[in-house]
C-alpha cells in the first residue's frame, strides 16, 4: 500500500501546475530506475506465483493445513488460520492473533500456497519470539501512515511559499517533508530483514515438518525469493523518492 501511494504521487505530473504555479521538475528522473525495478519485481513475483501455483505438492497439503501444522508444531495453537478475499492478500494480524490466507492459498495444495502459508507463520513465530525488527516495524506503522499522506502536500506547499517569496516558511515546510519521508524510508529498511527472516523460517519449517519433499523445496524458495524482491524494490523507490525530495530542497 505504501509503495502504491508513493508511485501515485509521482505519477501526477500536472499536480504542481494545478496548485497555481508551474514547476519544471526534472528530479522525477531520479525515480525512473527504481520504478522500473519495482515493475520488474512485480512481474517476477506474479510470474513465479503463476508457475508454482500450478504445481501441487506431492503430499496434497493445502496452505491452511500447512499453516495449522507448523503453528501447532511450534506451540502456537492459540493462533487462528482464516480465509480472506483477494489474491496475494495473505498476512499475519498480530492484534487478533490470526493468519489470514487468500482463498487461492487457503484451499490450494500447490508449492506456491504452502510456501506463502509458511511465510505468514514465520511472522507469527517472529511475533511470539519478540523478533526486534518486527517490533520496530510495528511501531513505525502509525507514523508512516501519516508521513506517507502528508509528505508531498507539505513539499508542494513549501515550494509555493518559497516561490511567493516566503522563504523561511517554505524552507521549513520542505525540511518537515524531508523528515516525514525519512520515516517512510526507515519503514521499508526495517521491513526487508523482517520479510527475509520470515521466508528463511518458512523454508526451515517446511523441511523440518516434512510438509513437502526435499526436491520440492526449490519451488517454494523461488516463490519466496521473488516476493522478497518486491520489498527490495519498495526500499529502492522510497530511497529514490527521498533523494528527489532532497534535490528539490537543495534548489530552494
Amino acid at each position: 500500500m505504501l509503495l502504491k501511494k508513493a508511485l501515485f504521487w509521482d505519477s501526477c505530473p500536472g499536480l504542481v501546475k494545478n496548485m497555481g504555479f508551474i514547476y519544471n521538475d526534472i528530479t522525477v528522473l531520479i525515480l525512473l530506475p527504481a520504478v522500473a525495478f519495482a515493475f520488474f519485481a512485480q512481474f517476477r513475483v506474479k510470474s513465479a506465483y503463476r508457475k508454482y501455483a500450478r504445481i501441487g505438492n506431492r503430499r496434497g497439503i493445502t496452505g491452511a493445513r500447512a499453516a495449522r501444522y507448523i503453528l501447532d508444531k511450534n506451540g502456537l495453537g492459540d493462533i487462528a488460520v482464516e480465509m480472506t478475499g483477494g489474491q496475494l492478500t495473505d498476512h499475519y494480524d498480530p492484534r487478533r492473533m490470526t493468519i489470514r490466507l487468500s482463498e487461492g492459498v487457503f484451499n490450494d495444495s500447490s508449492l506456491a500456497s504452502v510456501g506463502i502459508a509458511a511465510h505468514e507463520v514465520g511472522h507469527a513465530i517472529q511475533h511470539r519470539q519478540a523478533y526486534a525488527p518486527l517490533a520496530v516495524r510495528s511501531a513505525l506503522v502509525p507514523v508512516v501512515n501519516v508521513a506517507t499522506n502528508i509528505t508531498w502536500p507539505i513539499i508542494v506547499l513549501g515550494i509555493v511559499l518559497a516561490q511567493a517569496g516566503k522563504y523561511s516558511a517554505g524552507n521549513l515546510l520542505l525540511d518537515l517533508g524531508v523528515i516525514a519521508f525519512v520515516f517512510v524510508v526507515l519503514f521499508h529498511l526495517v521491513t526487508l530483514p523482517v520479510e527475509l527472516n520470515a521466508s528463511r523460517r518458512a523454508i526451515i519449517q517446511l523441511e523440518e515438518c516434512d510438509i513437502i519433499y526435499d526436491e520440492e523445496i526449490a519451488g517454494a524458495k523461488r516463490v519466496l525469493s521473488a516476493a522478497a524482491m518486491t520489498y527490495v524494490a519498495a526500499l529502492a523507490v522510497a530511497l529514490a523518492n527521498l533523494l528527489r525530495i532532497l534535490a528539490i530542497r537543495g534548489r530552494r
